[in-house]
């Protein structure tokens, strides 16, 4: 489903957030604008916001690509997993997960069953244009990042599919996107 920019009043946002129980988990592949749009559908609901991804690399205290290049994807898996579950017990606000965390079983089955997930997709020709901007995603360093993004997208889409709420992002103001979030929530509930 695309949006269209929604128009919400404050009150209208904060009935809204009031009648949501637990948090708000964003899934989708990298560049999608999880991080942006969580910072910016937090701040208008009156909640926190974390990045799953620096809670890892916090938790590690080395970044995703080193945990990666050292110990490997089913070892990161395994702690983004462990990290995802801390976080959603610590009843935070927003998360904004990695790439890859809703395709893991286990993850995806936390996510689905203790928080509100919402699927942000993308066309590929944008996320590239949003990944080229920093080099810190292990998974595009070897190869066409067009390439890569496509197949990761046909592979990954059953997954994220299972979301109970998609959005597309377009390439326009982010508080547009979180907009259409919390109208999307607002129908779910």
């Amino acid at each position: 489903m695309t949006h269209a920019a929604e128009k919400l009043s404050d009150a209208e946002i904060a009935r809204i957030a009031s009648r949501i129980d637990r948090p708000i988990a964003l899934v989708g592949l990298m560049g999608v604008g999880k991080s942006t749009v969580g910072r910016k559908l937090a701040a208008l609901l009156g909640k926190d916001f974390v990045d799953a991804d620096t809670a890892i690399e916090t938790a590690a205290q080395m970044s995703v690509s080193d945990i990666f290049e050292q110990f490997g994807e089913s070892y990161f898996r395994d702690g983004e997993r462990r990290v995802i579950a801390r976080l959603i017990e610590e009843r935070h606000g927003v998360i904004a997960t990695g790439g890859g965390a809703f395709i893991q079983d286990e993850t995806r089955t936390l996510l689905l069953d203790q928080a509100v997930s919402v699927w942000i997709d993308c066309d590929v020709d944008t996320l590239v244009e949003r990944t080229a901007r920093r080099d810190v995603r292990p998974l595009l360093r070897d190869g066409d990042p067009h390439e890569i993004l496509s197949r990761l997208r046909r592979e990954r889409e059953p997954f994220y599919a299972q979301a109970p709420i998609r959005i597309t992002g377009e390439d326009g103001p982010h508080i547009d996107t979180a907009m259409a979030i919390i109208g999307a929530i607002d129908r779910w509930l």
